[in-house]
């Protein structure tokens, strides 16, 4: 399968939303879908490195780093840490660093850019709350769906 979202609006319109960003694909997972685990931080990717390294075997993390381009939320260590705990994908509303690396790996990576520059790990930061961005509301425990079309959210798990 090359293509997912066309194939999802047909089946269930009523039940997705599409956001309104363009996010540049960098994982080398271009298909991917699962249970939505939410961040929320800015410049401090904390968050992000604690839940790495928890089980996300048919999860996707979305992360709103406030559509920063100052700082990456995410790098090569962390992405191959998400690859080993399972994570379908990581979203970020920001920036990513390590982006030859990352499109190597069996990882769902989305995000608006990249930016060299590591993040100050100073524990600040919210997990699994409500995120508006791209058009949306992202919601912890419902669903996201991503290819090369785009991404899409449901609040159930669609049929595939």
């Amino acid at each position: 399968m090359l293509d997912l979202l066309p194939d999802l609006f047909d089946q269930h319109p009523q039940q997705l939303e599409l956001a309104t960003s363009t996010f540049n694909d960098y994982g080398g997972k271009k298909i991917f879908y699962g249970e939505m685990v939410t961040v929320s931080c800015f410049n401090d990717n904390s968050k992000v490195k604690e839940l790495v390294g928890q089980n996300g075997v048919g999860k996707v993390m979305v992360v709103d780093g406030k559509a920063s381009t100052t700082r990456a939320l995410l790098g090569d260590m962390l992405a191959e840490q998400a690859v080993k705990n399972g994570w379908q994908a990581i979203i970020i509303n920001g920036c990513i660093r390590d982006a030859g690396t990352i499109a190597t790996l069996p990882l769902g990576v989305k995000a608006l850019g990249c930016c060299p520059i590591k993040t100050e790990k100073l524990g600040q930061g919210e997990t699994n709350t409500a995120l508006t961005f791209a058009g949306l509301t992202f919601n912890p425990g419902q669903y996201i769906y991503g290819d090369s079309n785009g991404l899409a959210i449901s609040k159930t798990l669609l049929s595939i």
